[in-house]
């Protein structure tokens, strides 16, 4: 998706595509689960794989979903948790080495950055495991890795960190919209996210932000003010960012994203549309009356 010389791509999406809650809205109505995702790609243009995250897809569903998405789409995963979540990374290298090299074979180009995203209990005490790990993967694929453990912020934690920074995608979490409200949006999550401090310096060529938003517009109104601005200077610096919108109650997301991208077309014009901005309205159903 070129957007113009010395300019940097955007990409937009949701964490999924496969969410029932969305038929009627972002969906058409009656949509049957297996119209989502080219339903999905009609409308962004880039997807989180949180999916590979419990379970790796076979080739045969790779190879299907390569089929359905149209070039300069870009599927984001994560490396399994049976990689990110069982003790020294180190001691799952042979795991994460097949896991991209079965995705790259799969998808093709219709894959984006594989990102680790590494439980709470990871802290810096494991940064020669972590430097280890990534220096032992392929590099001929956009690598991220997400942080969760509260020493990777403090001065000492980002001083281990910054040597990896030039050659991985730093996945930055932001959280702040469902912490900073006066209600609990994550009360009926299974999984609830982190509070954690925002981190955007980011010297890496490619960026991946995931957006936690609150499903009331006003308190994602700070927070969606900094990233449009953020993201905007990274595109002119030339950067590819990766921007995808969560939201504790999912079905929000869709809308928030798409009001995000309007957003930014308005201080970054060379953004072509949003494929979703390209469909036909519904007709109106006529009165009989």
């Amino acid at each position: 998706m070129s957007q113009g010389q010395n300019v940097g791509q955007f990409y937009l999406g949701c964490a999924v595509w496969a969410f029932p809650g969305w038929v009627g809205s972002f969906y058409p109505a009656k949509a049957p689960a297996r119209e989502f995702l080219p339903l999905y790609c009609d409308r962004f243009i880039a997807v989180e794989g949180n999916t590979t995250f419990y379970a790796v897809p076979d080739a045969a569903t790779l190879h299907r979903w390569r089929d359905t998405m149209p070039p300069g789409f870009k599927f984001c995963p994560k490396f399994p948790k049976t990689v990110t979540h069982q003790g020294p990374l180190m001691g799952q290298i042979e795991g994460a080495i097949a896991f991209l090299n079965h995705l790259k074979t799969g998808l093709g180009d219709r894959l984006g950055p594989v990102f680790a995203q590494l439980p709470p209990s990871y802290s810096p005490a494991h940064s020669d495991d972590l430097a280890q790990f990534f220096a032992a993967l392929p590099t001929d694929h956009p690598l991220g890795l997400e942080l969760r453990h509260p020493d990777w912020f403090t001065p000492t934690g980002r001083d281990r960190l910054a040597p990896l920074l030039d050659a991985i995608t730093p996945v930055c979490l932001d959280t702040r919209p469902i912490y900073r409200c006066p209600d609990n949006p994550q009360a009926r999550s299974r999984n609830h996210k982190p509070d954690l401090p925002v981190l955007p310096h980011c010297p890496a060529p490619i960026v991946l932000i995931r957006w936690i938003t609150h499903p009331d517009p006003q308190y994602n109104e700070i927070t969606q003010n900094f990233w449009v601005h953020q993201v905007a200077q990274w595109l002119i610096e030339g950067k590819t960012v990766y921007f995808f919108v969560h939201c504790p109650q999912e079905e929000h997301s869709p809308h928030t994203a798409r009001q995000f991208y309007h957003q930014l077309q308005a201080i970054a014009p060379h953004l072509p549309p949003l494929p979703w901005d390209t469909l036909p309205e519904p007709p109106q159903q006529l009165s009989l009356f």
